[in-house]
């Protein structure tokens, strides 16, 4: 009898519930049951995992990484997915595997490396892969001579924390002063210049961010598996064009994507950006972690999640290929039903003091992960 497997996604995004959904839908119609651990009792994964805890707050890393080894051998988890505290856990990998759990994460090496993206963009540049022009600012003398040089070749400026993910902390700067313009419709990532250097002249710390031109749509972003003997298992892109998203197997993407993945070690999934400076493909970022957008491969027949974990468990999957590419798609999101969980006393008392607002009726409906365009 095949045993079932147990799996642990420690604080992650939303739309990993649909990565937990592809581990329960596995070709090979194997048990797996799902932990999940968060810092917010409403996260949607909490409530789509089989068994799930509010992680403690305030914890250094590597206060994480023994609170994650202790998880790991109460609940017997055979295979963990680290997203925070990520660096500070493949560092300990001998630890979880003496405790029986695989890491479903790169090495140390690989984590380190593309945590900073300064560092990252010179790493990938020493093998020939192409970036952005980029400068490292740290104060307002620093941004205005990075933008300047930058205009002066004709670029708009943006920039970006040197650490970050998500598109946190994106934006683009403009020289139109600040006006109803910037008020008027939805909130957008467009800033002007001279508040920006005023906010950083008046910043209690100097800042870190990355200055370079805004690169141009198709955004690609490749998925890949990768094996911990260096050996890429699947590498597919997703494009996205605006609202319209699709599948690409062009080696303009894939050939980069495959090079880094196997070149640094970047083990299990990792995902890889891709935009357009002029005519040229250069890399944008690279997230050693799932992406968020990771279950939309479900569209062109493949269960990436799964086929990690039997990676993980030394089930080798081969090569992962997809079947068909089908029709480009949007993506639309719907509700989700939130779990029941013990709240520490602070985050209660600040609810029972809100103001309780009346229900809204809601029709059920089967939740989908993303939806072909009309062509």
């Amino acid at each position: 009898m095949v045993s079932r497997v147990r799996v642990w996604l420690n604080r992650t995004y939303a739309e990993n519930v649909f990565f937990m959904e592809q581990l329960r839908r596995n070709p090979s119609d194997r048990a797996v049951d799902i932990h999940a651990t968060h810092g917010d009792p409403d996260s949607p994964v909490l409530a789509a995992a089989d068994t799930a805890e509010l992680e403690p707050e305030g914890l250094s890393p590597a206060g994480y990484v023994e609170y994650a080894l202790d998880q790991c051998v109460r609940r017997g988890i055979d295979v963990f997915v680290p997203r925070l505290h990520q660096e500070a856990i493949v560092a300990h990998r001998a630890e979880f595997e003496a405790a029986g759990t695989a890491l479903l994460a790169p090495t140390a090496e690989a984590v380190a490396v593309f945590h900073d993206k300064a560092t990252a963009y010179q790493a990938v540049q020493s093998i020939g892969i192409p970036v952005p022009p980029w400068r490292r600012v740290t104060n307002e003398d620093e941004l205005l001579n990075a933008v300047e040089e930058l205009e002066a070749d004709g670029h708009k400026a943006c920039f970006k924390p040197a650490a970050g993910a998500g598109g946190v902390g994106f934006r683009v700067i403009t020289r139109a002063p600040f006006s109803m313009a910037h008020l008027n419709g939805f909130p957008g990532p467009y800033v002007p210049l001279d508040l920006v250097v005023r906010a950083v002249h008046e910043a209690e710390e100097p800042v870190d961010w990355l200055v370079m031109p805004r690169l141009a749509e198709p955004e690609v972003s490749v998925d890949c598996l990768t094996g911990p003997d260096n050996r890429i298992r699947m590498a597919v892109a997703r494009t996205k064009n605006g609202r319209r998203r699709g599948f690409t197997l062009d080696k303009r993407w894939v050939e980069p994507a495959t090079r880094l993945a196997e070149g640094f070690g970047l083990h299990y999934l990792s995902n890889i950006q891709f935009r357009m400076f002029g005519e040229d493909p250069v890399l944008l970022d690279v997230n050693t972690r799932p992406a968020g957008g990771l279950h939309q491969l479900s569209l062109c027949g493949v269960n990436a999640p799964w086929a990690a974990v039997q990676l993980a468990l030394g089930e080798d999957p081969g090569q992962v290929v997809p079947p068909f590419l089908g029709t480009d798609y949007a993506v639309v999101s719907g509700p989700r039903p939130l779990r029941s969980l013990s709240l520490p006393e602070q985050r209660a008392e600040e609810l029972e003091q809100a103001p309780v607002l009346p229900a809204v009726p809601v029709a059920p409906v089967e939740v989908g992960t993303a939806q072909a365009l009309p062509l």
